[in-house]
This record gives C-alpha cells, structure tokens and sequence, in this order.
C-alpha cells in the first residue's frame, strides 16, 4: 500500500485537458518522493460555443512532469509541469505548486476517515499564445484553495470528494471546482473512476464580442469523467494508463484523452 499511494495524483493541468482534481486523498509519508512522467493525447472533434455544440475539432497531444514529497506524515507538497503539442508547437504551459495538510483523522473498526485541505498557485512559465482554438491556457495566474473528504475501507475501496475556489489574477473569470472519486487501492494494483465538474463565474463566449476577441475574459465550464489504471513493476517503479472524456460545457472541447506514463518512488530519509 505504501508504494501504490505515491502514484494516485498523476495528472495535473491546469487548462480544460484531462483533470481528476488538484489533490488526492493520500499521503506520502516523511521522507517520500513519487515522481511520474505522462504523455497523451485529446481527441476531440467537437466545442462548444457558449453553451451550443458545434463541429469545430482538434487533436492535442500533451505531456506532464510531476513530483510529490512528504514533508511531515500529514504534510504534502507536490509541483507539476505539464506541456503540449499543439498547432505543430511544443509549448510548456503553467507550472503549479500544491500544499496539502490532514487537518482530521478517526479510524473504525474497518475504515477511516481524514478531512484535508490544500492550497496551491500556479502561473505561467511560458508566452504561449491566447488568440485561437489551437491555445493551451488562458495565461492565468491562480491561487487555489481546497478541501477534501477521504474515506476509506480497509479492504482498499474508496470515496473521495473535494471542492473549494480557484481565484485566478487576471481578467480570466474565477471558478468553483467539484471533484468526486471512487477506486481500490492495493499493493499489486490501483484503479479508479472520477468526475470532475468546473463552473465559471461570469466571463464572455467564444465569438460573443466582435474582433479582437480577449481569450482570456471567456468563461469555461465543464462536466468530465474519466478513471486511472495502475500496475507496480516493482518494488519502486510502475505504468499507468488513464481515460477522460469531457461530456459539455461552456467553451470547452468535447471529446476523449488517452494517456500513459511511467512512475518512480523515492526515499529521501
């Protein structure tokens, strides 16, 4: 159980690609470092203007790099790079830095439960575009606040939940993120289901104002779906292979991403 836990925050982005929510319900444990590196792709054939569904397509093609550490059994932080390939362009997009804290933990007689919180920012690390369907982001500086409810049976099963706030420094509009997952998590395998639901506060349409358009006022909401699978190859190493499909929305891309990678477990102590 101890190596399985270090792979369950996977994929971490901070545009409308493939998301399962900014923390996990697991912890690292002092000392600990899990890294993965991921790469996939979105095929998604259809968006959404506003709110109408329109054939406008594209395929992404997208990676990550991602590394979590336990600085205390209750303390994590962890820190992502994700980039893409889009429009023939490899572009890096917002690097982000996540904190997360047990505040609570009560153990029954086959279960427990744990109540955690996390606080995170991300910003650009790159002048990638924001004019065309083709952009990665919305070039948006964003602190992040979350809180998150964990139960767990001993028999691996799990529910999670988590919301909170996602204040971005620009004139992007602010938004509240809703994350529910459910898996198993055992020493030989790990597997998964989310969904993951975003709404916008406010903010203009795709093609709402007359040209020059500011891309980075528009509003995006979603509703996604999507699970992970994970086998151990070892005792420190292992593969994952994960699916999202996103389902409508509000200017957002509809359709499925695919993705794999490679994860590594360290200990620092």
């Amino acid at each position: 159980m101890k190596k399985i836990v270090g792979i369950l925050f996977l994929l971490l982005f901070s545009t409308e690609g493939i998301s399962q929510g900014k923390i996990d319900g697991f912890y690292r444990g002092f000392g600990n470092l899990s890294t993965s590196f991921g790469l996939g792709f979105e095929d998604t054939p259809n968006y959404f203007i506003g709110t109408e569904r329109s054939d406008i397509g594209r395929t992404l093609f997208f990676g990550s790099a991602y590394a979590a550490y336990g600085i205390t059994p209750d303390f994590d932080i962890n820190a992502s790079l994700p980039f893409f390939v889009s429009n023939e362009k490899l572009r890096t997009q917002d690097v982000s830095l996540f904190l997360k804290y047990r505040l609570y933990k009560i153990d029954f007689e086959s279960s427990k439960l744990e109540i955690s919180s996390g606080l995170g920012f991300s910003t650009p690390i790159s002048d990638y575009e924001t004019g065309g369907l083709n952009d990665i982001g919305q070039k948006a500086t964003i602190l992040e606040t979350r809180g998150m409810i964990h139960y767990q049976w001993n028999t691996g099963w799990f529910l999670t939940f988590q919301s909170g706030f996602s204040f971005k420094l620009e004139e992007v509009p602010n938004s509240l993120p809703i994350t529910f997952k459910a898996g198993r998590a055992l020493s030989n395998w790990y597997y998964d289901v989310w969904y993951d639901y975003q709404q916008s506060f406010g903010g203009i349409d795709y093609r709402e104002t007359p040209p020059p358009q500011n891309f980075k006022e528009i509003g995006v909401d979603y509703h996604k779906a999507g699970g992970t699978l994970y086998r151990p190859l070892g005792q420190d190493f292992g593969i994952y292979a994960s699916f999202s499909y996103t389902i409508s929305g509000r200017n957002v891309f509809q359709g499925a991403g695919y993705g794999i990678g490679l994860v590594y477990d360290f200990s620092l102590k």
